[in-house]
This record gives C-alpha cells, structure tokens and sequence, in this order.
C-alpha cells in the first residue's frame, strides 16, 4: 500500500491530501512503452547480425564470400610476380633491345600512364569487399594495358630485326678478290703517288694487284647500277648500290659479268680483273661510297678476316706508296 503524503494549507489552516496527478501517470506509462520498444528494437538488430538467426543459405553465402576475399589475396600476390616479369622485360626492351637497333626507349610514364575520363569502377563500388575488387580490377586493367604496349613493341622489335639482317647482309663486308694471303694488297686509300705523274695524289679507293681473269666478287647484297665504261679512267666498271646509302664501285675489269638492274648477292662473280682505262698493270679498283662520300674500304673486310689478318691488311694499306692508277 502506497504512503498517503498530505500538505498544510495555511488559509484553512488545516491538512490536505496530495492526489497524483494523472498526466504524470500517462507520462510513465508513455515512457515505459517507448522504452521497451526501443529495447526491443535494438534486441531485433543484435539477432539478426548473430549466427543465432543465420539460413543455412546465409552461412554458404558467407563462406563464398570469405573464399572470394582469399582468392583475390592470391590473385594479387600473382600479379606482383608478373608485374616483376613484365618490368624486368621492359627494362630489358629499352636498355637492350632498342640500344641495339638505334631506337628510342619507351617512357615509362607510357607504359604506367593510367585511364583517364570517366569512372571505370562504378559498378563495383557500394559492397563489402568493394575496395578490394576494385583494386585488383585495376591492376589487371594496368597489366592488360602495359601488355598491349609492350607486344607492340616486340612488334617492332622484329621489323627492325628484319631490317638489321637485311642491313647486314647490304654492307660491303668482303674483299673484293680472293686474297688468303694478304699479298694482292697493291695500294691503299689516301694520298699516293700517282703512277703516271709521280705526283701525290689522293686515292679514292683500294688497288688489289691480280692477273687479268680473276674472278671479282660482289662485297655485297645490292642492285646494280651500271656495268660500263662511262667514268673517265676507270675503263670498265662497275657500280653497285646496297642500300642504307652504300654504293660499290669496282673499276679496270676485263669484262663483266652482270648488267644494269641485276639483282646480286655478296660472293656472286659480276666480272673479271683487267686493266682497262687509266691502268699501270692488272688490278682491280675497289671504292666505297656512304651517302655520296668515299670512304675507306678497309673498314668494311670484317666478313672475310681475323683481327690479326685485319692488323696485317691495314699496315700494308697505309704505306704511301704507288698506286696502280
């Protein structure tokens, strides 16, 4: 039984029950059944994020999901290793593979630069593991990109590698005559004394000493140019263009083998030592042209010497003396 309070009431001078008052009772009663919603509120989100109201069908989703995070944990250590590949043959494209063939590295910023425009990755944001997809998404999407560039490269890599062959096999890289034992070398490039004059003249090109009839080879792959005589004091001649700028003249022939247009290959017999037009005595007159200047042929017997051959061959070009025209 609850305590009857009571109050003095000074005009009555007398005491009077207090009665409740009946919004305070409707108050609490208000505030009890606030309370025990919000209790029940909270006591529904606690259940349903538990294990306790889990479906069988949540718990396989759960585990999926779980799965799925551990494989793309290992997708992306996967795709360290093959970023490590692929950097290592990138470095080695730029710095080796292009250094070789006279090309042009590739920027890294190429092949790092990102997409640009519009957000690629909208789909896949908005979920639990969102980050995580995304990131992996766009490394593979880096990988993709960096891959393309780089095959694009080696495509390049392999016409400029056709290119070389053929380059090389352009260059006049042979003597001219057969000459094993370097004793066909009659007079070198540059200033000798001139057969005729005795003067000291500049010589254009290479005399190998030989009897009249010995084969002439081609030094090179190339065209020819002419097979006559139109080039006053080289009598007979020949002229050669390889390509990449080189031209081959071979001059003092008894007679030719090829003519004007023919398609050659470096060793091919195109005609036979003579001495015809400004000659002293059979040789044969062997220059080399790059881009319109002459040069000395000496720096081109690499295909058909030793080094020791090459020293030998070079003392003996470079003594001044007469030359055969």
């Amino acid at each position: 039984m609850s305590k009857v309070k009571y109050y003095y009431d000074p005009e009555n001078l007398s005491y009077k029950k207090i009665s409740p008052r009946r919004w305070r009772k409707v108050g609490y009663g208000l505030l009890f059944l606030l309370s025990a919603a919000l209790f029940g509120f909270l006591s529904f989100i606690v259940l349903i994020n538990s294990s306790f109201l889990e479906t069988p069908k949540d718990k396989f989703q759960a585990r999926e999901i779980d799965n799925l995070s551990i494989n793309y944990k290992l997708l992306n250590k996967k795709i360290d290793q093959i970023e490590e590949v692929l950097g290592a043959i990138e470095d080695r494209d730029n710095n080796v593979y292009r250094v070789f063939f006279n090309s042009e590295p590739i920027p890294m910023e190429q092949r790092k630069e990102g997409f640009g425009g519009v957000n690629r990755y909208r789909e896949l944001q908005g979920y639990n593991n969102s980050d995580l997809v995304i990131n992996t998404t766009k490394r593979v999407d880096m990988l993709t990109k960096e891959l393309v560039i780089q095959s694009k490269s080696l495509d390049e890599i392999i016409g400029l590698a056709k290119g070389k062959e053929k380059l090389l096999a352009s260059i006049p890289a042979i003597q001219p005559v057969k000459n094993e034992q370097l004793k066909r070398m009659a007079s070198g490039f540059g200033y000798r004394s001139d057969p005729f004059t005795k003067a000291r003249k500049f010589h254009a090109g290479m005399d190998f000493s030989a009897p009249t009839g010995t084969p002439i080879y081609a030094t090179g792959d190339g065209t020819v140019l002419k097979a006559d005589n139109s080039l006053s004091g080289y009598g007979n001649h020949i002229e050669i263009n390889h390509g990449f700028g080189y031209v081959t003249l071979y001059a003092h022939l008894s007679k030719y083998k090829v003519r004007a247009g023919q398609k050659i290959k470096r060793g091919d017999v195109i005609g036979y030592v003579g001495s015809t037009g400004r000659s002293e005595a059979p040789h044969l007159h062997y220059e080399v042209i790059k881009d319109g200047e002459k040069i000395n042929p000496i720096n081109f017997y690499y295909g058909s010497i030793s080094a020791e051959e090459y020293i030998n061959i070079s003392k003996i070009a470079n003594q001044e003396n007469q030359s055969l025209d």
